[in-house]
């Protein structure tokens, strides 16, 4: 893997968050025998989406602060030092009211990622590593040619390139069916700029995550105006020429994700990750698959024997299932922004009192360590994980921030926020003459069928399927595989098979697998071909795809991981 000139010449796909992390471990690797190219569509390199334009407008701030950034230069609170009065003063930010508890608007935290990307390159290239930086540079495709050893980039509008290795680090990618056919339909609030926007009727949004939150924080300035009363609450004011303006969430069971608290140990790392001998030993013991159950018991209910006493008392009799239903029926039966005001309040309590609301900070913990191993899951756990854990988690660990929380509460006092319980199975038809007819079960009709005249889908960054990849030429040389999970029961593959679920393929076998988004990787995410080989040559950290094997990627926390993970494999030899 080495080439004529005695250089390993390898390939960064991208220049967001993940390629951060990544030439950070390159650059930590202390070795001269490199030769680093990094391919950036934009203009700059650290920042990505979340923490750019295409991501964030000025009132758009992150959910983590300085305390849970994993290290890369420097922190947060020294940087902050560096940056001018007059650039901190556009985001609202004072260096002596700064610390690292606090979180940061997104776009100042982009100008800090590239500020730590600028710092690693000039500490590559000063150790004697060559780095050569690609701007405005879309590669559109990838060949990986075993036989030669090399993997071939294709560059819009440039000539082909070889390198010897190649990491896919080109992030979120936001797929567009209706939008700019219809008029008033979004496929995605990103970029959000689109949403400046003066709209005199309701909007409606599906979905209540974050996501949902950053449409929410510009479309409410678009038609009105935040203001904070002498007695600290925040409150908003309609513009008078917008008078029937009015945002509608729609969300499963009509829930709001959980609000961000003091987190005791707020830098997720691997020692949350089982070992690979508890791994290995817990599949011996299970036919061959990891048990979400243990997991369950290891890596949550565990942690609670000493550290929470009556918490575990509560849980330590109930199953996956019975802890779950148990958390989600008590966030059911509160009425939706009672519930929000009520955690706001809590949140606020735990932060002064820098004590943890620790059950929730667990969860994020669980979430953690089931990332990496799922794949190893069988597809009956898989499903579990799916439907029944992971619906609690992405509404517990969403850790909306407090100003976010308290936009939300000053828009529905004032009348101008709502939100509605739909089922799973609900729809936004687009309409030829523009916007959407949202149909959903509700109370107290069975179905409801209502037109709104603009259409935002907050639903996140989906998992894309394998049809969905972009690199065509890894798909048509077989370099690349759909992701599945195998069912540890013939018999419950067979009858998921029998009743048609789409999702489930029988093999020559005579096994049952679950297809699940996304390309099949490795611990090491190295791509794996068709004929079940990891190849040597190719890693993919591009979430979107390789979501069935990485269901709850963790921002920053899966950069670092995953960086590390591809940076042990790159450098064993």
């Amino acid at each position: 893997m080495i080439t004529e000139k005695g250089k390993k010449r390898i390939a960064i796909l991208g220049g967001g968050p993940s390629a951060l992390f990544m030439y950070k471990r390159i650059v930590e690797a202390n070795r001269n025998d490199l030769e680093i190219h990094i391919f950036e569509s934009k203009r700059t390199l650290g920042s990505g989406m979340p923490y750019s334009p295409e991501g964030a407008n000025d009132e758009h701030v992150t959910n983590v602060s300085d305390s849970e950034i994993p290290e890369i230069v420097t922190s947060v609170k020294k940087w902050i030092q560096t940056v001018s009065d007059e650039e901190l003063a556009k985001f609202n930010v004072r260096k002596k009211d700064f610390n690292e508890m606090k979180v940061l608007p997104r776009l100042l935290f982009g100008q800090y990622l590239a500020a730590q990307f600028d710092m690693l390159v000039k500490n590559g290239r000063n150790a004697g590593m060559e780095t050569e930086i690609h701007f405005e540079s879309k590669v559109v495709d990838i060949a990986d040619d075993p036989a030669c050893g090399k993997v071939k980039i294709e560059v819009s509008g440039k000539e082909q390139q070889e390198f010897d290795c190649v990491i896919v680090c080109t992030g979120h990618n936001w797929p567009m069916e209706h939008e700019g056919k219809i008029s008033g339909y979004f496929d995605s609030p990103y970029p959000p700029s689109k949403l400046k926007m003066k709209l005199n009727h309701a909007v409606a949004l599906k979905g209540a995550s974050l996501t949902a939150i950053d449409a929410i924080r510009t479309l409410a300035r678009s038609n009105g105006n935040f203001h904070r009363q002498d007695n600290g609450k925040v409150s908003y004011e309609p513009s008078a020429d917008s008078p029937d303006f009015k945002l509608v969430m729609h969300s499963v069971h009509g829930m709001l994700p959980a609000v961000r608290f003091h987190l005791e140990e707020p830098l997720l790392s691997g020692d949350s990750l089982l070992s690979h001998e508890e791994i290995e030993k817990n599949m011996a013991e299970n036919g061959g698959f990891l048990s979400l159950d243990y997991l369950f018991e290891k890596d949550f209910k565990d942690r609670f024997r000493k550290k929470d006493a009556k918490f575990y008392n509560f849980i330590k009799d109930k199953n996956l299932e019975e802890f779950v239903e148990s958390m989600m029926a008590q966030r059911e039966n509160a009425k939706p922004f009672a519930l929000f005001k009520a955690e706001y309040l809590e949140a606020e309590q735990s932060i002064k009192k820098e004590e943890s609301i620790y059950w929730k900070e667990m969860l994020a913990v669980l979430s953690f360590a089931i990332n990496y191993p799922a794949k190893y899951f069988s597809a009956e756990d898989m499903q579990r994980h799916q439907k029944v854990l992971m619906p609690l988690i992405s509404i517990v660990i969403a850790f909306v921030p407090q100003s976010s929380c308290e936009e939300l509460l000053a828009l529905y006092d004032a009348g101008k926020l709502d939100i509605i319980s739909v089922e799973k199975d609900s729809s936004a038809k687009p309409e030829k003459k523009g916007g959407v007819t949202y149909h959903y079960a509700g109370e107290p009709d069975p179905e409801q069928s209502v037109y709104y005249n603009t259409f935002v889908n907050c639903v996140g960054q989906p998992h894309l399927s394998f049809d969905d990849f972009p690199f065509k030429s890894l798909v048509a040389n077989q370099t690349v595989s759909p992701a599945q999970i195998r069912f540890k029961s013939n018999e419950a593959g067979s009858t998921e098979w029998n009743q048609g679920n789409e999702k489930v393929v029988k093999a020559a076998d005579g096994a049952f697998y679950l297809n699940v988004p996304g390309i099949t990787i490795n611990d090491y995410f190295q791509v794996v071909s068709q004929d079940g080989k990891a190849n040597d040559r190719v890693f993919m950290m591009a979430v979107p795809y390789i979501g069935g094997y990485n269901p709850d990627y963790s921002g920053l926390d899966f950069c670092e991981q995953a960086s590390a993970n591809i940076a042990e494999c790159i450098f064993k030899s």
